[in-house]
């Protein structure tokens, strides 16, 4: 079961700088037409293979939020892509323009590894992630997702169901794997 105590990210707030630095970097280039060069960072923490989500905020309303659940690439990389992804791909919106950028707000959330539960119970909101999987479907929300609306942790069982396409009570169903993860939010 998960281990309860505080997660060290192993980020320090300079290494947090380059990767929102990294962000504004690569979409504002992009909106100029133009690509950011792409340099390795010295830090061997950034080159380590995480998972992690860019989200952009535009009025405190999502803009856009896209991320690697899994390690598949270094950080600096996952967070290059999802920044890219997030401002031009996501498709509930439609590809950010440049009048928008001095309007959008820009969060990263790294990633511990997934964690499957067999008790809903474990789940803390504020605390955890949530992946819902059943059958061939399954939903994703950041931990930030249920502060921000103020759910219950049923409420956010059934909110990540649906994010699935599944029914709200899914979460109760045998078949169904629910998973938790923890977030550096900055």
């Amino acid at each position: 079961m998960m281990n309860q105590e505080i997660v060290d990210f192993g980020l320090t707030s300079h290494e947090k700088e380059y990767l929102h630095d990294l962000v504004v970097a690569v979409i504002k280039a992009r909106l100029e037409g133009c690509e950011a060069p792409e340099e390795v960072p010295e830090s061997a923490v950034l080159r380590e293979k995480r998972g992690a989500f860019v989200t952009l905020k535009k009025n405190g309303e999502l803009r856009g939020c896209i991320g690697y659940i899994e390690a598949y690439k270094p950080l600096y990389q996952t967070i290059r892509e999802m920044a890219l992804a997030a401002a031009f791909n996501d498709p509930r919106f439609p590809e950010l323009r440049a009048q928008e950028w001095p309007e959008i707000e820009v969060e990263l959330s790294v990633l511990t590894p997934l964690c499957e539960i067999d008790d809903p119970d474990i789940v803390e909101v504020g605390k955890h992630g949530l992946m819902i999987r059943h059958a061939n479907a399954s939903g994703l929300l950041l931990p930030q997702v249920a502060v921000e609306y103020g759910w219950s942790r049923e409420e956010f069982l059934a909110h990540t169901c649906n994010k699935a396409g599944l029914a709200a009570d899914c979460w109760r169903r045998s078949g169904t794997r629910l998973y938790i993860f923890s977030a550096d939010i900055f």
